[in-house]
């Protein structure tokens, strides 16, 4: 953490995504927190300059597990657009989470249920931002 960034829209719209999923109760408060976290610590910046190596809300993104040479490919999406069997993951699941706001390159340690994983950050096959497409 720390390094972050994350578009104000993206930010702006997850934060009323976590605040919907808590008044509804469809995301635990120890999900709600660690996302919290996540985007808090982030740098914020207006969509025109996220870098376009950088992960971020509806980027279809490839990843390798680091301990099992296992690769896989998904896009993050709002948890209203989930759906597992067309490779869409919701922002409120715990990989997500843990690659918002992360780059091409970039190794992330995720708990897994076998344990401690991790991943790296293969390529983003596609970004909205880099893509022009600001509203997404």
């Amino acid at each position: 953490m720390g390094n972050l960034i994350i578009s104000r829209l993206d930010y702006t719209r997850i934060k009323k995504c976590i605040s919907d999923a808590k008044r509804n109760k469809t995301i635990s408060d120890f999900e709600a927190k660690e996302l919290l976290t996540e985007l808090n610590s982030a740098k914020i910046v207006e969509p025109q300059a996220v870098p376009s190596n950088l992960v971020t809300m509806n980027s279809v993104v490839k990843l390798s597990f680091l301990n099992s040479n296992k690769h896989v490919q998904f896009r993050i999406v709002y948890p209203d657009e989930a759906n597992l069997k067309d490779h869409r993951i919701s922002i409120f699941s715990p990989i997500a989470t843990a690659l918002i706001g992360y780059k091409v390159g970039d190794v992330i340690e995720w708990v897994v249920p076998a344990g401690l994983t991790q991943l790296k950050i293969d390529e983003i096959v596609y970004q909205p931002e880099a893509a022009g497409n600001f509203d997404l």
